[in-house]
C-alpha cells in the first residue's frame, strides 16, 4: 500500500519533466515560425509557457484526446498544442517589445 502514493508522485513528475521537454520544442519550432531573433534560451522558456497557456486552453479537448489517441499521436498533437501556444507569447512578446 505504501507505494502507490510514491509511485503516483513519480508519474506526476514525469508528466512535468515531459511537459516542460515538449514546451522546448515547441518554443524552437514557434521562433523559427515567428521569425524571432531570439536566443535559443529564450525561445525555449517562451515555448514552455505558451505550452502551459495552451495546456490549459485546451484542457477539455485534451483529456479527451489523450484516452483515445496512442502514444506518439498523443506526443505530436501537445507539440501541435505547444507550438500554437507558443506562436501565441511570442506574438505577445513582440507586441511589449515595439
Amino acid at each position: 500500500m505504501g507505494s502507490v502514493p510514491m509511485r503516483k508522485e513519480r508519474e506526476i513528475n514525469m508528466d512535468i519533466i515531459i511537459d516542460i521537454i515538449i514546451g522546448g520544442i515547441a518554443g524552437v519550432l514557434a521562433g523559427k515560425i515567428m521569425g524571432t531573433k531570439y536566443p535559443l534560451w529564450l525561445d525555449v522558456i517562451l515555448g514552455i509557457v505558451g505550452g502551459a497557456i495552451a495546456g490549459v486552453a485546451f484542457s477539455l479537448v485534451w483529456k479527451i484526446l489523450a484516452k483515445i489517441l496512442p502514444g506518439f499521436l498523443h506526443f505530436v498533437i501537445s507539440i501541435i498544442c505547444g507550438v500554437v501556444g507558443a506562436c501565441a507569447v511570442i506574438y505577445v512578446a513582440k507586441l511589449i517589445k515595439k
